[in-house]
């Protein structure tokens, strides 16, 4: 019986609740920190479960009300109004007990980069990439900027950026993959429509204890900055490139004056990019659990379309078509396709689960 299933969430949140109030946790920051969000990942099934226990008792009271002669009648009408919640909770239950992606609470690690289309390709990564921050604005997220490549022509070479918040990895990892874009450039006097294509990488946060690097794998080179940047461009040797040896990864950063900074983003994204790959290694050798994700980074798919002459925004995975493309990329309002990502992912799952 599903209500019975939803006992051992309650049981824990509880027990939870009782060691967050202990003085040997009080006192540890970092064990508390880790209690208080296993709490508060428990909460909306906990909140559910016990709206549906009082559900269920509800209706067994009503019904034993159904024989008694003074009773009967409005205990037949409360039933008409009770007993159609019970699906829509056990839905919603559903859901909330799927198995969840253990990265969805992260922060991530964003790369954006030109592809094929030249100027009108870097001018689209960064339409995207102001696109993405007004998304993370609307949600209350922070964004941090890691390194970037200017063009010369506007937009970016390429950008990449830390995106913190609350379940930042759970709605951004379907921008993982090939973005197309169909328009008219500026410099197109013909007025003729052009293709490109940029790539995202959404790569989830680590910490320093989730990905050892051994200093062996290192080759660290120090060299002048480039381009745009303060005094001490072209003054010092503040730019750094790291390889990893073992992967033959390149990570290299000049953005920060600093070399000590240059190098502590290099690794904050090769650490990211070195767990990326193992995720993705782990989700090819599964080919059910892969086959049962949406977008999860695939770099070869072309996952979206944005034509700007018709105002349309089509992804490709879900055979989603919007013609809202100016609205959605002006305000940032992502959430009109990523919605529906998380819906028919969902979907999956729950008849892969046979719930």
């Amino acid at each position: 019986m599903l209500a019975d299933k939803l006992n051992p969430f309650i049981n824990r949140y509880n027990e939870l609740g009782e060691m967050l109030s202990s003085p040997d946790i009080t006192s540890d920051i970092k064990r508390m920190t880790q209690l208080s969000k296993e709490q508060s990942s428990l909460l909306a099934i906990v909140e559910k479960a016990k709206e549906y226990q009082t559900l269920i008792a509800d209706i067994a009271d009503t019904r034993e009300m159904l024989s008694d002669s003074e009773m009967g009648d409005m205990a037949k009408e409360e039933l008409k109004e009770l007993e159609p919640q019970k699906p829509l909770l056990e839905e919603d239950i559903k859901t909330l007990l799927l198995p969840k992606d253990p990265n969805d609470d992260r922060n991530i690690i964003v790369e954006l980069r030109a592809g094929a289309g030249g100027d009108e390709a870097a001018i689209f990564v960064g339409d995207l990439f102001d696109a993405y921050t007004r998304y993370a604005d609307l949600r209350g997220w922070k964004i941090e900027l890691i390194s970037s490549s200017p063009s010369d022509s506007g937009g970016f070479k390429e950008v990449t950026a830390l995106i913190k918040g609350e379940q930042v990895y759970s709605r951004l990892k379907y921008e993982g993959g090939t973005h197309r874009v169909q328009r008219v450039p500026a410099t197109e006097s013909q007025g003729r429509v052009h293709t490109s294509a940029i790539t995202v990488a959404v790569m989830p946060e680590v910490d320093d204890v989730e990905v050892v690097i051994e200093d062996k794998d290192l080759k660290i080179d120090v060299m002048r900055s480039s381009g745009c940047g303060g005094q001490s461009v072209n003054t010092t040797d503040s730019a750094v490139r790291i390889t990893h040896l073992p992967t033959g990864l390149v990570v290299t950063n000049q953005d920060q004056k600093s070399q000590h900074k240059n190098r502590e983003k290099a690794m904050k994204v090769l650490k990211a990019r070195l767990y990326d790959l193992e995720m993705q290694e782990q989700q090819s050798e599964d080919a059910a659990q892969r086959a049962a994700q949406v977008g999860t980074g695939d770099r070869s798919g072309r996952i979206r379309t944005y034509n700007y002459p018709q105002n349309r925004m089509s992804d490709h995975r879900i055979n989603l078509t919007l013609y809202r493309l100016n609205e959605i990329m002006g305000a940032g309002l992502l959430d009109e396709v990523v919605e529906p990502l998380i819906t028919d992912h969902q979907a999956k799952i729950v008849e892969a689960a046979g719930l």
